[in-house]
C-alpha cells in the first residue's frame, strides 16, 4: 500500500458528499433509481449506488439480492436475465442498468459503485470492463469483498478501486482485506471512524464514511472522514 497520499482525490465530491443510493425519498424517488440520481445531481452531490450482476452478465443498479422489497417480486436478480428484469418497476421506471446511470451522469459528479458479490466473482471483471470502457467521468468501484479490488488492480488498473469496511471486522481480517485489496480509498462504517487504524489509513488514502443519517452523525463523522455517504437528514 502507498506510504502517503499522491495529490488531490479525483473522487472528491465537495461539501455535498455522496448521496447514498441517490437522493431518495418516498415512493416518487426510490433508492437506486434514475430519478434519485438526477435529484442528487441537482444539489451537486456525488452518487453512491449498488451494483448487481444478472444471469446474462449485465450490471444493474440494485441493492437487494431479490426484488421483493423494491418491486414486490420474488425474482432473484442474479438468477434472472436482464430482459426479464426489465418487466419490473422501481417506482415509475425500470431497474436501471449501469450503462443508463453512466449516460445520465455523463461525468458531472463522481460515482461510487459498490459491487455486491455472491457466487459470481469471476464474472464481475469482464462485465465491469465492458460497461465502463467508454466512461471517462470520475468513478470508483468498491466492495466489501477485497477480491474485487485485487482483480481490478490486475485486470483493469485504470479504475479507482475501494474497500468497504465494517466496524465489526476483526483487526486480523481487516488487515488481510486491506493488503489483498490494496485500495485507492476506503468506505468505512461510521461506527469505526474514531478508531486509531482509520486515522492511520487516512494519512495514506481518502476515507469516506457510511451511512450518515442525521446532524449528530454528520457532525461527528466529518471530523474523521474526507467525505460523507449520507441519506435522509444526514444531508449536508
Amino acid at each position: 500500500m502507498r506510504s502517503s497520499r499522491s495529490g488531490p482525490d479525483p473522487l472528491d465530491p465537495g461539501p455535498k458528499g455522496f448521496a447514498h443510493r441517490g437522493l431518495h425519498y418516498g415512493a416518487g424517488f426510490p433508492e437506486n433509481s434514475l430519478l434519485a440520481f438526477a435529484a442528487a445531481m441537482e444539489i451537486g452531490a456525488g452518487i453512491e449506488c449498488d451494483l448487481r450482476l444478472t444471469a446474462d452478465d449485465r450490471i444493474v443498479v440494485f441493492h437487494d439480492s431479490n426484488a421483493w422489497r423494491m418491486c414486490s417480486s420474488p425474482v432473484v436478480i442474479g438468477e434472472t436475465p436482464l430482459a426479464e428484469l426489465n418487466r419490473l418497476r422501481v417506482g415509475d421506471g425500470p431497474i436501471p442498468t449501469l450503462e443508463s446511470l453512466l449516460t445520465l451522469v455523463d461525468g458531472r459528479v463522481p460515482l461510487l459503485l459498490e459491487v455486491k458479490v455472491e457466487q459470481n466473482i469471476w464474472r464481475w471483471i469482464p462485465a465491469l470492463k465492458e460497461a465502463l470502457k467508454q466512461y471517462r467521468g470520475p468513478h470508483g468501484v468498491m466492495s466489501f469483498d477485497p477480491r474485487i479490488s485485487r482483480l481490478l488492480k490486475t485486470n483493469h488498473p485504470r479504475v479507482r478501486r475501494g474497500l468497504v469496511v465494517r466496524d465489526k471486522l476483526t483487526s486480523t481480517k481487516r488487515r488481510l482485506a486491506m493488503w489483498l485489496a490494496d485500495p485507492h480509498f476506503l468506505a468505512v462504517d461510521r461506527l469505526a471512524l474514531e478508531r486509531p487504524w482509520v486515522a492511520e489509513a487516512r494519512q495514506r488514502l481518502p476515507v469516506y464514511s457510511w451511512t450518515i443519517r442525521g446532524p449528530q452523525q454528520r457532525a461527528a463523522a466529518q471530523v474523521h472522514a474526507d467525505a460523507l455517504i449520507w441519506e435522509a437528514d444526514g444531508r449536508p
